[in-house]
C-alpha cells in the first residue's frame, strides 16, 4: 500500500469534504470507508439547508467545497424560507432525493485527481507520544500519511435502540465501527456518548394526502452554490404536506413510556435539544394539543416517505398505533420503523480552532464526531479539517474563520470553545453578526480565501470580480442619478401602483423603499441597463441599499470584536501559575488553550475580570522579551 499526505476516515458528508479540499490542494489523499455505495448517504431526512445550514452550505460552496453543487444538481423541491423576516435569518431549504444526491456527489469525487477511495475499516492509528502518521486497518494493513482526519460520523460503536432492544449498528442498519474508539482512547482522547434519532418511512400510496396542507417549493433562481445558473421551474418540483400529531398520539406516547428507549432506561447517550423524539417533544410540552409533522418524500419516483418531526425509539407495534392515530395515516404502511442510534465521539474542547486535536500534530477531526448534529455542519467541519490538514503538510499556517465572517466560523469557535453535552445545532441566533453572514454574501466573505487556498478556480474567481465591479458600477449609478419628480417617473410609479414622488430624490434613496426594486430602477435609469448583474449580483445589490444603516452598524460592532481576536496569546503561557486568575479560569484556559483574547472572553467560567488580568499578564510578559 502506498503513502498519503493526508487520509480521511469516513465517507460521510464530512468526510467527503474533507477529502475533496485536501486532493484539490494538490495533496495525495486517500478516502477510508466501510462501504462504498454509502459515501454521501442521508441516513436520516434527505434534505439540504434549512435555518442557518442553508448559508453553511453557501459558505461551502464560496470556499470551493461539493456540498453546494450536488444539492442543486437534481433536487425534489427547493424554497427559500423566512421571506417574511430581515434578510439576516432567510435561507434555502431542498428536498433531495436519497438516490440521486449520493450517486452524483460519488461521481463528482471519483473525477477528483489525487483522490483515492479504499473500502476497509479503520481500528488504529499509527503514532507515537506527539504525533499520528497512519491508520491500521482491520486486516492488519498499516498505511502511511503526513496527516490523518477522523470523520467517522455516528458509526463509532454505534448501537441502534428500540423499545427495550439494543442493536450493535451504524445508520441504516450498517455495520458500525469497532475498535478505532477504544484506540483512541488509549491514546488519550477523552470520548462521550451521543444519541440522534430518525422518524418511521411511510409507503406513500398508503397515505391520504386530502388530510394535509401542501407545502410546495418555489418559482424563481434558487441556489445554493453559486455556480448553479439552470433552476428547476415550480410546475417540476415535488410538494410536501404538513400534517399534525393529536391527543390520541400523546395518549399513547405517555402511557407508554416504558416501551420507549429513550425514558425506559435503555438510552444512555445525550440527544439533541433541537431535534427531540416525538417523546420528547410530547412530554416536555404537555400543554400542547399537537404536534406539527410532515410529510416528506425520499426519491422522485419511490414510494417512501419521510414522517418528519416524528423520530422515535418506541417498540415497533407502538410505532403503528402513533402513526394510525394521526389524521391522514390511519392506513399507513411502514416501510421502516423508526430508530434512536448512540455513538462515540470526541469531547470537542480538544480541538483547537483549525479542527486539530491538540495533543497530536497532524490529526483533525470533523463532522458528528467533533459533537455536531446535520449535514450541512458536517460538511463545513470536514472542509475546514480537510483545509487544515492539508496546510499542516505543505507546513503553512491553518485557515480559521472568525465569528464575524461565516457561521462555520461561530460552529467552530462555539464547540472548541464552551464545549457540548448534546448534538449541536447551528441556529442563527447563535451568531451575533447574522446581518453580516447572509445567505447572499457568503462569496463576497469568503470567496477570495477559497482562491488563495487553492480551491476556487482563476475563471470562477475573474468572474466573481466581475460581478462585484458590475455591483460597484450600478451603485455609483443609484447614487449619481436624480430622480425628480418627471412624466415618466410618476406615469412608471403610479402603473405600479405606488405613489408618485413629490421632491427629487437619488436613485438610491428611491431603491430603499421596501416597495421598489433594481428592476424598477433598471426601467427608470437608462445607464442601468448597460450593467450586466445577475440574480446573485442583484439581491447583494439590493440588500446593501435597503440595510445599509443596520449593516454599518454590525460592521461597526464586529471591528471592535475584532480587536480582541487579533490579540493573540503565546502557545506556551502557563495559566495554572498566573497570579490574580480564579480558580476555574486558570483550570478553564489551561484546557481550551485559546489562541486569541476573544476566544479565551467566550470560555464558559471565564469572568470580564480574568481577561482584565488576563491582558496585564500578557502585556507584562511581551514587555518583559522586549
Amino acid at each position: 500500500m502506498k503513502d498519503y499526505d493526508v487520509i480521511v476516515i469516513g465517507g460521510g458528508h464530512a468526510g467527503v469534504e474533507a477529502s475533496a479540499a485536501s486532493a484539490h490542494m494538490g495533496l495525495a489523499t486517500l478516502l477510508i470507508t466501510l462501504n462504498k455505495k454509502m459515501i454521501s448517504n442521508m441516513p436520516c431526512n434527505p434534505s439540504i439547508g434549512g435555518s442557518a445550514k442553508g448559508v453553511v452550505v453557501r459558505e461551502i460552496d464560496a470556499l470551493g467545497g461539493m456540498m453546494g453543487i450536488a444539492a442543486d444538481h437534481d433536487y425534489l423541491q427547493m424554497k427559500m424560507l423566512n421571506t417574511g423576516k430581515g434578510p439576516g435569518v432567510q435561507c434555502l431549504r431542498a428536498q433531495e432525493d436519497k438516490h440521486n444526491y449520493p450517486a452524483y456527489m460519488q461521481s463528482l469525487l471519483d473525477s477528483i485527481d489525487k483522490l483515492d477511495i479504499l473500502e476497509a475499516e479503520v481500528v488504529d492509528l499509527l503514532h507515537d507520544n506527539s504525533t499520528v502518521f497512519g491508520v491500521v486497518l482491520k486486516d492488519g494493513t498499516k498505511i502511511n500519511s503526513k496527516a490523518v482526519i477522523l470523520a467517522t460520523g455516528t458509526y463509532m460503536e454505534a448501537e441502534i435502540l428500540r423499545g427495550h432492544t439494543k442493536t450493535s449498528a451504524g445508520p441504516d442498519g450498517e455495520p458500525p465501527s469497532k475498535g478505532l474508539s477504544k484506540a483512541l482512547q488509549k491514546m488519550g482522547i477523552e470520548m462521550f456518548r451521543l444519541k440522534t434519532g430518525t422518524p418511521p418511512r411511510i409507503k406513500k400510496s398508503s397515505i391520504d394526502f386530502s388530510k394535509g396542507s401542501v407545502q410546495p417549493g418555489m418559482e424563481g433562481n434558487l441556489a445554493f452554490s453559486y455556480l448553479t445558473k439552470t433552476f428547476k421551474p415550480l410546475s417540476e418540483q415535488i410538494p410536501c404536506y404538513l400534517i399534525y400529531t393529536n391527543e390520541k398520539t400523546h395518549k399513547l406516547i405517555t402511557d407508554n413510556l416504558d416501551k420507549t428507549a429513550t425514558y425506559n432506561g435503555l438510552q444512555s447517550g445525550v440527544g439533541p435539544r433541537y431535534c427531540p423524539s416525538i417523546e420528547s417533544k410530547v412530554m416536555t410540552f404537555k400543554d400542547k394539543k399537537r404536534h406539527q409533522l410532515f410529510l416528506e418524500p425520499e426519491f422522485k419516483d419511490g414510494e417512501s416517505i419521510y414522517l418528519q418531526g416524528f423520530s422515535t425509539a418506541m417498540e415497533e407495534s407502538l410505532q403503528e398505533e402513533m402513526v394510525h392515530s394521526i389524521v391522514g395515516l390511519e392506513k399507513a404502511e411502514f416501510l421502516k420503523y423508526a430508530y434512536a442510534i448512540e455513538y462515540d465521539a470526541l469531547v470537542p474542547t480538544q480541538y483547537d480552532l483549525s479542527l486539530r486535536v491538540k495533543k497530536y500534530k497532524g490529526l483533525y477531526g470533523a463532522g458528528q464526531i467533533c459533537g455536531t448534529s446535520g449535514y450541512e455542519e458536517a460538511g463545513g467541519l470536514g472542509l475546514i479539517a480537510g483545509i487544515n490538514a492539508a496546510l499542516y503538510v505543505k507546513g503553512e499556517k491553518p485557515f480559521i474563520l472568525k465569528r464575524n465572517e461565516s457561521y462555520i466560523g461561530v460552529m467552530i469557535d462555539d464547540i472548541v470553545t464552551k464545549g457540548t453535552e448534546e448534538p449541536y445545532r447551528l441556529l442563527s441566533s447563535r451568531a451575533e453578526y447574522r446581518l453580516l453572514l447572509r445567505h447572499d454574501n457568503a462569496d463576497l466573505r469568503l470567496t477570495p480565501y477559497g482562491y488563495k487556498l487553492g480551491l476556487i478556480s482563476e475563471e470562477r474567481y475573474q468572474a466573481f470580480l466581475k460581478k462585484n465591479e458590475n455591483v460597484k458600477k450600478a451603485r455609483e449609478i443609484l447614487d449619481r442619478v436624480h430622480l425628480g419628480s418627471s412624466k415618466r417617473v410618476s406615469e412608471y410609479l403610479l402603473s405600479k401602483g405606488f405613489e408618485p414622488l413629490k421632491a427629487g430624490v437619488s436613485g438610491t434613496e428611491l431603491l430603499k423603499r421596501p416597495y421598489i426594486h433594481y428592476e424598477d430602477m433598471v426601467n427608470l435609469i437608462d445607464e442601468l441597463k448597460d450593467i450586466e448583474l445577475d440574480y446573485i449580483g442583484v439581491s447583494q445589490l439590493e440588500i446593501g441599499v435597503k440595510y445599509e444603516g443596520y449593516i454599518s452598524r454590525e460592521e461597526n460592532e464586529a471591528s471592535g470584536f475584532s480587536k480582541f481576536e487579533s490579540y493573540t496569546l503565546p502557545e506556551n503561557i502557563d495559566y495554572l501559575n498566573m497570579q490574580g486568575l480564579a480558580l476555574e479560569a486558570r483550570q478553564k484556559l489551561d484546557k481550551i488553550r485559546p489562541l486569541t483574547v476573544g476566544q479565551a472572553s467566550r470560555i464558559s467560567g471565564v469572568n470580564p475580570s480574568d481577561i482584565s488580568i488576563l491582558i496585564f499578564n500578557i502585556k507584562n510578559l511581551k514587555n518583559g522579551q522586549d
